[in-house]
C-alpha cells in the first residue's frame, strides 16, 4: 500500500512538469527557420492577400526571393505591429477577422531575418491561396467601372459627384455593395447613395454626364440635371441612402444572411454624391476604380441602421475642433441612446493629426461597455471594425467617443511644416482639414442577438 501512494504522488508531481514542458516547448523555436517550412505559411495567411500579384500592394512577398529581398525590412515591421496593419488594441476589444500575429510568430520572422532568411526544403513549400480576382470577399456577381478620372500631378483636393448606372435582367437583392478603390491610393474617402428607378419611369439609365467636379458646379440640382438622374417626367425617383461607402484601407463588410442588404431595382444608378481624391503625387495619375455587387437570394429580415457622433453628427465635438499650431488636444463626443440597440460594426474616422481614438459606453447602472481603442492612428487604415458577435447596448447608456491630435512638428504626418491652425472647417472633407467622428451600425435589439455569430466573410 506505501508503494503504491508513493507511485501516485510520484505521478502527481510529474504532470504538471510535463504540461510545463509541453507548454514551454510548444513555443520554441525552431534551430533553422526557413522560409518553406515556416515563413510562407505565416505569410500566406496574413500577408499575402495585399502582397502578391494583383494584390492592393506594391510589394509582393508570393515567393521565396521576392520576401528575401525584404526580410530585415519584414522583421522591422512586423515586431513595430505596422504589418499586418490592424490600428485596434486587441486587448480592449476583439473584432472579426482580426489581422494579428502572434509574438511566436513575430521572432520566427525575426530569426529567419537575422538568420540571413534562408529558403528551406523546396517540397515544403506551400501553394499560394487562391485570391478572388477582383475582391476580397469574392468573385461579385456584378462588377462595374467607375468612369476614369485623370488627376495631374501635384493637384489639390478633387471631390466629385459620379453615376454609376446598371441595368438587370429582373429585381433582386443585394447582401454587399463594395468600392474597389484603384490601385494609386489617391481616393480618400467615398459616400455613395443608390438612385432606385420604376422600371417604366425612366427609359434610358446609361443616358446623361457621368461625372461632375462639385468644384466648378456646386448646383446640386442642375448637377442632378446635367447626369440625368430625373424620371422621363422630370419627377425625382428614390434615393437610398448609404449604400457604398469607402475610407483607406477598408473591406466592406458582410453579415450573416438576413441581416442587412438592399433591394436593387432592374434600373438604377449609384451615385457616389462625395468622391474625394486627396491631393497628388509629383505625377500624372488616372484613377480606375470600380463597385462590386453581391446578390443575396431573399429580402434582408432586418436592416442596418447607423448614426453618427462628432463633426456633422448627432452630437457635438467638445471642445470645437480647433487645433492650435504646437499643440495637443483631446476632444471628445457623447450620445445617450434611448433604445436597446444591437451593435454590429463601429467606424472611427479622423485624419492625418490623428494620434489616438477610444470608444466605450456607460450604461444607465454605471458599468462600462468597450467599443475600440486605437492607441495609435494611422490614417491609411480606416477600417469598419465588425464585432465577433453583437454588442448589446441598453437604452438609457452614454456613447463616448474621444480622439487625441498631435499638431507638433513631431507628427511625422502633419501636412505643414512648419504647423498651422487646423480647425474641422464646417464639416470640410479635405485632407489637411481635421474631422472627428464614430459611427455606429446597429439593429434594434432583439433577444438573443448577442449570441449571433458575424464571423461569415470570404476567406481572404
Amino acid at each position: 500500500m506505501l508503494q503504491r501512494t508513493k507511485f501516485y504522488k510520484a505521478i502527481l508531481l510529474l504532470v504538471p512538469a510535463m504540461v510545463l514542458y509541453a507548454c514551454t516547448n510548444s513555443n520554441r523555436l525552431p534551430d533553422k527557420v526557413t522560409f518553406t517550412e515556416h515563413i510562407a505559411p505565416i505569410f500566406f495567411k496574413n500577408c499575402t492577400v495585399c502582397h502578391r500579384p494583383g494584390g492592393r500592394s506594391h510589394v509582393e512577398l508570393a515567393t521565396y526571393l521576392q520576401a528575401k529581398n525584404y526580410a530585415a525590412s519584414i522583421a522591422y515591421m512586423v515586431r513595430e505591429r505596422q504589418m499586418p496593419p490592424w490600428p485596434a488594441d486587441p486587448h480592449y476589444t476583439e473584432f472579426s477577422e482580426q489581422r494579428l500575429l502572434s509574438e511566436r510568430e513575430i521572432k520566427m520572422i525575426e530569426k529567419w531575418a537575422a538568420d540571413g532568411a534562408p529558403e528551406g526544403p523546396a517540397d515544403k513549400m506551400p501553394a499560394l491561396p487562391h485570391y478572388a480576382s477582383v475582391s476580397s470577399l469574392g468573385e461579385p456577381d456584378m462588377h462595374i467601372p467607375v468612369e476614369p478620372f485623370f488627376l495631374k500631378a501635384n493637384g489639390s483636393d478633387r471631390f466629385l459627384l459620379i453615376k454609376v448606372p446598371f441595368e438587370l435582367p429582373r429585381d433582386t437583392y443585394a447582401s454587399v455593395v463594395e468600392f474597389e478603390a484603384g490601385g494609386q491610393n489617391v481616393v480618400h474617402h467615398v459616400n455613395g447613395d443608390m438612385v432606385k428607378y420604376e422600371f417604366d419611369k425612366k427609359s434610358n439609365v446609361m443616358a446623361g454626364q457621368r461625372v461632375v467636379d462639385m468644384v466648378n458646379d456646386s448646383n446640386i440640382v442642375i448637377a442632378y440635371q446635367k447626369m440625368g438622374l430625373p424620371n422621363d417626367d422630370g419627377t425625382y425617383p428614390v434615393l437610398e441612402k448609404s449604400v457604398v461607402n469607402y475610407l483607406p484601407g477598408v473591406y466592406a463588410q458582410r453579415y450573416p444572411e438576413g441581416i442587412g442588404g438592399f433591394f436593387l431595382p432592374r434600373k438604377g444608378a449609384f451615385l457616389l454624391n462625395d468622391l474625394h481624391y486627396g491631393f497628388t503625387r509629383s505625377q500624372d495619375i488616372t484613377d480606375s476604380s470600380f463597385i462590386n455587387v453581391y446578390f443575396s437570394k431573399s429580402p434582408p429580415d432586418r436592416l442596418v441602421q447607423e448614426f453618427q457622433l462628432g463633426t456633422v453628427g448627432m452630437s457635438p465635438v467638445e471642445p470645437d475642433l480647433i487645433i492650435q499650431p504646437n499643440t495637443i488636444k483631446k476632444v471628445s463626443s457623447r450620445f445617450k441612446i434611448s433604445k436597446d440597440i444591437s451593435v454590429l460594426t463601429v467606424n472611427p474616422h479622423m485624419h492625418l493629426l490623428g494620434k489616438s481614438f477610444k470608444a466605450y459606453a456607460l450604461k444607465p447602472d454605471g458599468d462600462t461597455i468597450r467599443l475600440i481603442s486605437i492607441p495609435r492612428w494611422d490614417f491609411n487604415w480606416q477600417y469598419f471594425y465588425t464585432y465577433k458577435k453583437m454588442i448589446k447596448i441598453p437604452a438609457g447608456s452614454t456613447i463616448v467617443a474621444e480622439g487625441v491630435y498631435d499638431n507638433t512638428k513631431a507628427n511625422p504626418n502633419n501636412p505643414f511644416s512648419p504647423p498651422r491652425l487646423v480647425q474641422d472647417n464646417k464639416g470640410s472633407m479635405r485632407a489637411t482639414d481635421e474631422m472627428f467622428q464614430f459611427i455606429v451600425s446597429y439593429l434594434p435589439y432583439k433577444e438573443g442577438d448577442e449570441n449571433i455569430s458575424l464571423e461569415v466573410q470570404a476567406k481572404r
